[in-house]
């Protein structure tokens, strides 16, 4: 874990109230951050929690959330997007990436009039940036602005948070994917590990794009300013408009990484091809030979077989059954690797 995660809080608070004066608590005890709702000032609570399922429903219906926004927001698994008029649900996904291993946490977030509240669990830091700087971000919203652009200008920078944070696993998928080509281009690296290696690279790019495309799913919903609590000021949807178009070049860039993938595998599929070809050049070099010199020796061992006989091993001296013996394996081997050759029976020269 990093130090970000040692020192988070399990929630947080920041307000800002009618006056243009921000508040900002943070604490481990959940209920005394939920105790801080004045529902007169514009508010976020952030909660950190072990169980997103349970502690979700125990948050969301003290804050005055109901249990079926909660419950729809949760039937999900990457994202969802629920309008109930007065509140909104929204679930993004949070990623974190470890090498190839991509885990999604679920990001709620439940909105209301002049209240933002995010939930997440414990394993996935989200949104400490923006609590650092939450009291000098509020300060700059206009308090002639209604209370939807407020809460679409907070929502906005919150998502945005999330969105970066997302990206930073593609930086991840590509470090390990470079450590990756390393390793492919080792001609000791065991196949069948690497084979691994780039299934999980694979998986874990698949994985990463359908978190991308579930974050523009939501975003494309809120793009329009439908909802009641997000606002109709084209200037400020336009700013949603940009998540939309980040996460785009975020798709494209998972595509290509994608493409490069396979390429890749077709060369290492062609180097592995040509390596068993090499294989069967040298196993078919010495085959070859072979059959020459089996053949080539047929005639000189019936020769050493027939002057083995006693009577004729009388007749001739030694030396002539030698010089024969010779001669005959000599010219019997070039004779078959003539045929051999001419019959294009000889296989290809073997370069090591």
């Amino acid at each position: 874990m990093g130090e970000a995660e040692k020192i988070q809080k399990s929630a947080f608070y920041v307000s800002l109230s009618k006056d243009g004066i921000t508040t900002k608590q943070e604490s481990d005890n959940i209920s005394e951050i939920v105790g801080y709702l004045h529902e007169d000032a514009l508010e976020w609570m952030d909660f950190t929690v072990d169980n997103i399922n349970e502690d979700s429903f125990v948050i969301a219906t003290s804050l005055k959330f109901s249990l079926q926004l909660v419950a729809s927001v949760l039937s999900d698994r990457y994202s969802s997007y629920e309008d109930l008029d007065t509140e909104l649900g929204l679930m993004l996904p949070a990623v974190r990436v470890d090498q190839f291993d991509v885990i999604v946490y679920p990001l709620l977030i439940f909105i209301r009039k002049n209240l933002i509240i995010t939930i997440h669990p414990k394993g996935v830091v989200r949104l400490q940036k923006i609590y650092r700087y939450a009291d000098i971000f509020m300060k700059k919203i206009r308090q002639d602005l209604p209370w939807n652009d407020k809460l679409t200008i907070l929502l906005t920078r919150i998502i945005d948070e999330n969105n970066q944070k997302n990206f930073n696993g593609l930086r991840m998928i590509e470090e390990e994917g470079d450590e990756l080509g390393k390793y492919m281009v080792d001609p000791k690296a065991p196949r069948a590990e690497i084979g691994n290696d780039i299934y999980k690279m694979k998986h874990a790019l698949i994985t990463y794009l359908n978190t991308l495309w579930a974050s523009w799913d939501v975003i494309n919903s809120l793009r329009y300013g439908d909802a009641e609590t997000i606002t109709d000021n084209q200037k400020l949807l336009q700013r949603i408009g940009i998540l939309g178009d980040d996460i785009n070049r975020q798709i494209a860039l998972s595509e290509h990484m994608s493409e490069v993938l396979a390429s890749g595998l077709e060369v290492l599929q062609t180097i592995y091809n040509n390596q068993l070809q090499m294989l069967n050049n040298r196993l078919a070099f010495v085959a070859t030979w072979l059959a020459v010199l089996a053949t080539a020796g047929l005639v000189p061992n019936t020769l050493a077989t027939i002057f083995g006989i006693g009577k004729i091993n009388d007749l001739i001296d030694w030396p002539w059954i030698l010089t024969i013996l010779i001669i005959s394996t000599i010219v019997c081997t070039y004779s078959i690797y003539l045929l051999f050759k001419r019959k294009n029976w000889m296989p290809p020269k073997v370069e090591c």
